[in-house]
């Protein structure tokens, strides 16, 4: 019977079978978005539901079927375009469903591997799948025979639709990302704007990859401490007699606001329950504060009106701006220092790009929030 062993690090967390048995031994390891429950004498059920839990958790750890150049990349590996979360996990697993959020992973009971021979975080990368991957572009007859699953499994385990790849320089990991010149100059400025308010965020620079403007961010996770969306913390609350919001209240009050801030100011319509989330500690799996802010490239959308788009982080169905006062008025706008100058240069050239003023619709936000903050 295959087996599949669960690891967190070295700890076999869990163990299930292929007839969807499952035996647990660190329950407060498990993954947060992954349920799985002892089946009774012939509970058919509870085993088809574990094995549809386990599979449909491998999947999660492979790019959307959205992501830009999903196919190419499927493709190069010798795999055709697929869609079912059963062919989606078997991918995941040819790399031992390894990501760069987290220090899961899975081993079959056959193989005897440990964590460092395989961890993401300690392996060189190879530059030959980041023209995949940001690009679409085919791998070369020789790149292929040489390319290993490390160096695939950092790209295809990354989040998100927008191209993206990481590479490896002097000062560690790096995470490049594509889309159109509007979408790039626009996670510029949005982290530009960002971090002149009190909040932790991802810091997004310019850079030139092949000729073409990307952005660059370092990562934020290692293996000491990784990350997990607020996504999987919803299954975790819904299994565990809780909500998610108060799951937030517990761990980071203060980070919710500000991000429900931010993304008002800077019109950010991409905040779903994928793309925000909590910190983790390796050594005991326990969450903490909200991870810094990330994934600014959906920025400036939705911008043409003052209530913005529809707030995607709260249960009830709100505006960003309605949001963004709340966050005010429990935490105030927490704004540190003026904008640059050199903001004004960027908004011209998002201006130029769209045909509208930006900068006017930002400069009639922050006023509104100005005015709402019993702090400021």
């Amino acid at each position: 019977m295959e087996s599949y062993a669960i690891m967190h690090l070295d700890r076999h967390v869990a163990t299930i079978r292929s007839d969807g048995s499952c035996t647990i031994y660190y329950p407060s390891f498990m993954p947060y978005n992954l349920w799985l429950e002892k089946a009774r004498g012939e509970d058919l059920d509870t085993r088809l539901n574990n094995l549809n839990n386990f599979f449909c958790w491998c999947s999660s750890r492979l790019v959307s079927t959205e992501r830009k150049n999903y196919t190419e990349m499927l493709e190069c590996l010798g795999h055709g375009y697929t869609v079912s979360e059963r062919e989606r996990a078997q991918i995941a697993l040819s790399y031992h469903a390894m990501c760069l959020t987290d220090v899961f992973w899975v081993r079959r009971k056959w193989e005897n591997i440990r964590y460092e021979d395989i961890c993401l975080y300690g392996h060189s990368l190879s530059d030959a799948f980041v023209d995949v991957s940001l690009r679409g572009k085919a791998l070369s007859a020789e790149n292929s025979e040489l390319i290993k699953s490390e160096d695939w499994g950092s790209d295809l385990s990354t989040s998100g639709v927008a191209a993206k790849a990481w590479i490896r320089n002097n000062d560690g990991f790096v995470l490049l990302k594509g889309g159109d010149e509007f979408e790039v100059q626009a996670e510029l400025l949005a982290s530009r704007i960002a971090r002149h308010f009190k909040v932790d965020q991802v810091m997004y620079e310019p850079c030139i990859y092949d000729g073409i403007p990307v952005s660059q961010s370092m990562i934020m996770t290692s293996v000491e401490k990784g990350i997990v969306p607020a996504e999987h913390v919803s299954i975790y609350a819904a299994n565990h007699d809780t909500t998610l919001k108060d799951i937030v209240d517990r761990h980071d009050r203060y980070g919710y606001h500000m991000m429900n801030i931010i993304d008002y100011l800077v019109g950010n319509t991409d905040r779903h329950w994928g793309n925000w989330g909590f910190w983790v500690t390796s050594r005991d799996n326990r969450l903490g504060k909200l991870h810094p802010l990330m994934d600014f490239n959906r920025s400036f959308r939705s911008y043409d009106t003052i209530d913005g788009a529809g707030c995607l982080t709260t249960e009830e169905r709100i505006s960003q701006k309605d949001a963004a006062i709340i966050g005010v008025r429990a935490v105030g706008l927490n704004q540190i220092r003026p904008l640059p100058e050199n903001t004004e240069e960027m908004f011209r050239e998002l201006n130029r790009l769209c045909g509208s003023r930006l900068d006017e619709m930002f400069d009639n936000r922050l006023d509104i929030l100005r005015r709402e903050s019993p702090k400021q």
